[in-house]
């Protein structure tokens, strides 16, 4: 198989079988994470031998290629990607590629506050924090840690330099009410709190998520009539409202209850170096092997592998029927 007889590739420019633009990669830089999630990481944790995580060179080789296809706008996650020393020299490396316009993290916060200077300089363009409660004793049976303290001050630290979204996963019986008070973050700082609906995937597949009709209903009802924001606010599928006298927005991911896969622009490199074209299935296009083998051609092969994956994407994900996902990994082994 050579790029000639792969259709979606058109000038610079990946366009799937559906006619979607794909120009986002989400890449896992580790499966290892300093928080225990009981949705994404429950215990007890396995973790790839450290052999197995690509390296440095790797991912780097892999987003070369995929930004000279098109893709300009990369996200390292985890895992915790910044429980990886060379999280900043990453970044660092992936503003230098030729076309790439933007380059953000996803991070649980707990380390941000420390390293935040570095990942400044290496040029990060924005900023994801994962918070699902500003209550200390529910932030600790969530995730398992008393780093409350230091995820709320790594926001205070962040809001002011780059962009910032707070993304909340909002489970039935657990955290229902903590929405009400992170919106207080967009109301008092210019950042996002984004209000996701649980995803089937891994453990979570025993969980029962809230639908976000709801969840925006209450907050309404907390805080006054919100009004839609369709400003484009990065590459997620959130659908944004400004809430009156807030200074950021409310960020509805509605994974279940409002599809949103036409308008899907992404792939994700799992930390055991594998391109996924969808989270709701467990098939993968194995890149690891290629950038183990040296025989020449290489980077026309990982080209190849990503238009692959490009190819295999799915209209759609059926998040909506549980029994036809078929991924059953966790998130931090996929990628959150």
């Amino acid at each position: 198989m050579s790029l000639s007889d792969l259709s979606v590739w058109e000038g610079n420019m990946l366009k799937d079988t559906f006619g979607r633009e794909i120009r986002y990669l989400r890449l896992s830089i580790t499966d290892r994470c300093n928080l225990r999630c009981r949705y994404c990481l429950p215990e007890p944790a396995s973790f790839l031998p450290a052999g197995d995580l690509l390296t440095a060179e790797e991912l780097l080789l892999v987003c070369e290629q995929a930004a000279y296809l098109g893709i300009d706008s990369f996200r390292l996650t985890g895992g915790e990607p910044l429980i990886r020393p060379d999280c900043a020299s990453l970044i660092a490396a992936l503003r230098r590629l030729p076309g790439v316009s933007r380059v953000a993290l996803t991070t649980n916060g707990v380390l941000l506050g420390e390293r935040l200077g570095e990942l400044l300089t290496a040029g990060l363009d924005a900023v994801n924090i994962h918070l699902d409660t500003m209550d200390p004793a529910q932030y600790a049976a969530i995730s398992g840690s008393d780093a409350l303290d230091e995820v709320l001050d790594a926001i205070r630290q962040a809001a002011p330099r780059l962009p910032v979204k707070i993304n909340c996963v909002v489970q039935r019986g657990v955290n229902e009410e903590a929405p009400l008070a992170l919106a207080t973050l967009a109301r008092d700082w210019p950042v996002d709190v984004r209000l996701i609906e649980l995803m089937p995937v891994g453990a979570a597949k025993t969980l029962d998520t809230v639908p976000n009709e709801t969840v925006l209903a209450r907050l309404e009802a907390a805080y006054g009539k919100g009004e839609p924001d369709d400003t484009v606010r990065g590459d997620g599928p959130a659908v944004y409202w400004c809430l009156p006298g807030f200074a950021g927005r409310i960020g509805l991911i509605s994974a279940v209850h409002a599809r949103f896969c036409d308008q899907c622009s992404r792939l994700r490199l799992t930390a055991a170096g594998e391109l996924k074209p969808c989270l709701c299935y467990a098939d993968t296009v194995p890149l690891r092997p290629i950038l183990r083998d040296s025989a020449p051609g290489r980077e026309e092969r990982v080209r190849e592998a990503i238009l692959q994956a490009v190819r295999a994407k799915p209209r759609a994900h059926t998040f909506e029927r549980r029994e036809q996902v078929t991924e059953n990994r966790s998130m931090a082994q996929i990628g959150g």
